[in-house]
């Protein structure tokens, strides 16, 4: 029965890996420093599901704090670690950039040392679209260049996976790293587009539509995103003996180390995702038509050629069925009858 590190186990993704890990079988320890990014009580409610499991530990703390997760490491004696803890958010790191230096690089490199000085035998970290930045070229695939962020947070991820190959390179750390795809569903982040619209919606409020309607975005379901974290668990990273300097193979290496992008590989344009919310909670939106904002990407739409290789990835979930299942969610959350 392996035992598995979750990082960020109160958040969104990370309450869901770990109790599909923990409906499976799998001893999961769980970390989080419940911070007030958004509403703690959300993060304790997951929380609260995940302590009903005889196989669940929980530990509060912060992963920029060194001295706490070497003792957690040197303590527990992990097999895998998936690291999902991060400070999210575009826009937020316009105005707190220190937030995402502390979580997202400090506290990265702590998980990392931690996993060398325990010989763990597979990490997986989440990685994200927004590395793409300033590219063009669609679909957005592992091969193509990511050196241009547009936002702080984009390169504190692209740094993780810089990051995370150097140990690969240096400790023989087999790292699996995933660019996630604008991830939505039940028990989502009240920050995220569709958390906030859902809560306007119901609450007649208007909503702030930027660039006027006129994004794309590839959605990805969160059971899609669980299921392929779980087939990965199993895949662990060899070197690629057909690895050349300056070759597209970019999301391989001569080191034990991979890279996937994970979406949906269908955009919906901002219009008709607002549409679509519209139908399943009854209510019609008052549109606040904005400018692009700083930081934000055009539109995104990925290419998943080579975790559809590796695992026979395909999403299994659309966008009208997946906002259908998040209001229905929604609704029973804050009990919203009508």
């Amino acid at each position: 029965m392996k035992r598995i590190l979750v990082t960020g186990s109160a958040g969104f993704i990370g309450f869901h890996l770990s109790k599909r890990l923990l409906d499976n079988g799998f001893v999961v320890f769980g970390i989080d420093n419940l911070n007030e990014y958004y509403d703690v009580t959300l993060k304790k409610s997951r929380l609260h599901i995940l302590e009903a499991y005889d196989t669940f530990t929980f530990f509060k703390a912060d992963i920029s704090h060194r001295e706490a997760v070497a003792d957690l490491f040197k303590e527990k004696g992990f097999e895998v670690v998936v690291h999902l803890a991060a400070q999210p958010g575009v826009r937020y790191s316009l105005v707190n950039p220190d937030a995402y230096v502390s979580s997202n690089l400090v506290g990265f490199a702590n998980i990392l040392e931690g996993c060398r000085h325990s010989s763990i035998d597979h990490l997986i970290f989440a990685s994200s679209s927004s590395v793409y930045g300033g590219n063009r070229e669609i679909p957005f695939s592992v091969n193509h260049n990511v050196d241009h962020p547009i936002s702080l947070y984009a390169a504190t991820k692209k740094s993780n996976e810089l990051m995370a190959h150097s140990y690969a390179s240096l400790f023989n750390l087999p790292c699996t790293g995933l660019r996630f795809f604008t991830v939505y569903g039940p028990w989502g982040r009240p920050d995220m587009a569709y958390f906030l619209f859902t809560r306007a919606l119901f609450e007649g409020n208007p909503i702030d539509v930027y660039n006027y309607g006129r994004m794309k975005r590839d959605f990805t379901y969160v059971d899609d995103i669980v299921g392929s974290l779980l087939k990965l668990i199993g895949k662990i990273p060899d070197a690629d003996p057909d690895w050349k300097e300056g070759g597209s193979a970019t999301g391989s290496s001569f080191a034990p180390y991979k890279i996937y992008n994970i979406g949906g590989s269908n955009p919906v344009e901002l219009k008709r995702f607002i549409e679509i919310l519209e139908q399943y909670t009854g209510r019609r939106a008052v549109k606040n038509l904005l400018p692009m904002q700083p930081g934000d990407m055009l539109e995104t739409l990925v290419d998943v050629g080579n975790l559809e290789e590796t695992i026979g990835y395909r999403p299994t979930v659309g966008i009208e069925e997946g906002l259908r299942r998040f209001v229905e969610w929604y609704r029973d959350y804050y009990g919203i009858n009508d």
